[in-house]
């Protein structure tokens, strides 16, 4: 009993996977997950489990849509039917197919409409996304400047697929085009930046402004700054987490808005 106290409580984690807590406890949580190789495991099978839900949750939604071929399909094959039953009728037929064929036209555009994610987006329309506190607040491993700066110079590691999937279907983008993202680590691992989910989001390759490649300036200067005592680690590790745009202005004396 005495160790439990130690450890986070299946409720807190929940409540975290969902975004539920309020700041304080968000940032204690992640705290503590940091520390704690327990937990994180705990969490890890806690949110594989809500992804395994929403993936059968959604593969039996999309079994249950049209195929957007479906009304032109049925058209045709009405028509080669009546065509074999009835020879004499083709020519009638064929005086009055263009408006049949805008009939179906018109069903086929409101069967692809409506497989369009609400919002009017196309799923793999490639957009800015902002970090969100709730989902991304940023999670680190204890390491000191020590550590950091005398170790080698860790790149982001790649993300794994399922949980690239987890991260796009926590930002409301599940079909977005992996080719155009990122799944960016919010405070980098060469600051000590962790691999929980809770540190991922993605980032737009092709945004004009603010894009992953604009942040990976931001790593190298803030790295560089801790590394030569110009800057506290954990500075460094808040003001990317908190407003990576923000502190680029800052340390980087400039914008790249357009």
């Amino acid at each position: 009993m005495e160790r439990e106290k130690f450890h986070l409580s299946d409720e807190e984690l929940l409540m975290a996977s969902d975004g539920e807590l309020s700041p304080r406890s968000a940032k204690n949580v992640q705290s503590h997950l940091a520390a704690c190789r327990s937990c994180r495991a705990r969490m890890r099978v806690i949110e594989e489990t809500i992804a395994d839900f929403v993936d059968a949750s959604q593969a039996a939604f999309d079994s249950r849509l049209p195929l957007a071929a479906g009304p032109r399909a049925l058209l045709q094959a009405q028509m080669a039917a009546i065509a074999a039953t009835h020879p004499s009728r083709r020519l009638r037929w064929t005086t009055w197919s263009p408006w049949v064929l805008a009939a179906a036209c018109l069903a086929i555009i409101c069967v692809s409409v409506s497989l369009i994610p609400r919002g009017g987006r196309s799923p793999r329309h490639a957009v800015v996304v902002i970090p969100r506190s709730n989902l991304t607040p940023g999670a680190v491993v204890l390491v000191s400047k020590e550590q950091v700066c005398t170790g080698e110079h860790a790149n982001n590691r790649p993300v794994p697929v399922s949980t690239r999937r987890r991260v796009f279907q926590a930002y409301g983008i599940p079909d977005a085009d992996a080719r155009s993202y990122e799944v960016d680590y919010l405070i980098t691992p060469a600051l000590g930046g962790s691999d929980d989910i809770h540190n991922l989001w993605p980032q737009s390759y092709s945004a004009s402004a603010w894009n992953a490649h604009v942040k990976d300036q931001l790593e190298e200067q803030l790295r560089g700054m801790v590394c030569s005592g110009d800057l506290d680690l954990t500075t460094a590790q808040r003001e990317i987490s908190r407003d990576w745009i923000a502190a680029y202005k800052k340390y980087l004396h400039g914008t790249t808005q357009r």
